[in-house]
């Protein structure tokens, strides 16, 4: 389990080098059709690498952590040392800092990858954005949804 705070420190090995990762994962039912988003920027915004793509059957909460989860697989093919996650589901938010324990079954292996994938950054900061603030993902998202 994560300690709850606004910045976790990893590993300070990596060279530095932080991207902003926006996720968003969306269901058609629940469980229905699924699909998830993502956007990486540098620092700067500029986007860097998106992920738009169907998941199959799947629950709002399961896309989500799926989303989470590409991105920083993403994040770490592109040799980022830091993260900052912007997401808008608050469950997973609490959960990654340690607020809320992960109950349901089907999360708890999507929980422990991100913890796992947590831990190839020097640091990470994760927060809870407004669907408003997360609009490039939630599109990507709902493309995939659309086009199958």
């Amino acid at each position: 389990m994560l300690i709850a705070g606004e910045y976790y420190m990893v590993n300070k090995a990596m060279p530095y080098k932080k991207v902003v990762i926006n996720t968003d994962g969306a269901s058609r039912g629940n469980p229905g059709k699924a699909a998830i988003g993502a956007v990486i920027a540098d620092e700067q915004g500029g986007t860097i690498h998106t992920i738009s793509r169907c998941i199959g059957i799947t629950t709002n909460n399961q896309a989500e952590y799926k989303a989470l989860i590409e991105g920083l697989e993403a994040a770490l093919k592109l040799d980022a040392s830091e993260v900052a996650i912007r997401i808008d589901s608050e469950l997973i938010v609490n959960q990654v800092k340690g607020r809320y324990r992960v109950k349901n079954p089907a999360l708890k292996p999507l929980y422990q990858r991100v913890t796992e994938l947590l831990a190839g950054f020097n640091g990470f900061t994760i927060e809870h954005i407004s669907r408003t603030f997360n609009q490039g993902a939630d599109r990507l998202a709902n493309l995939a949804l659309d086009a199958h």
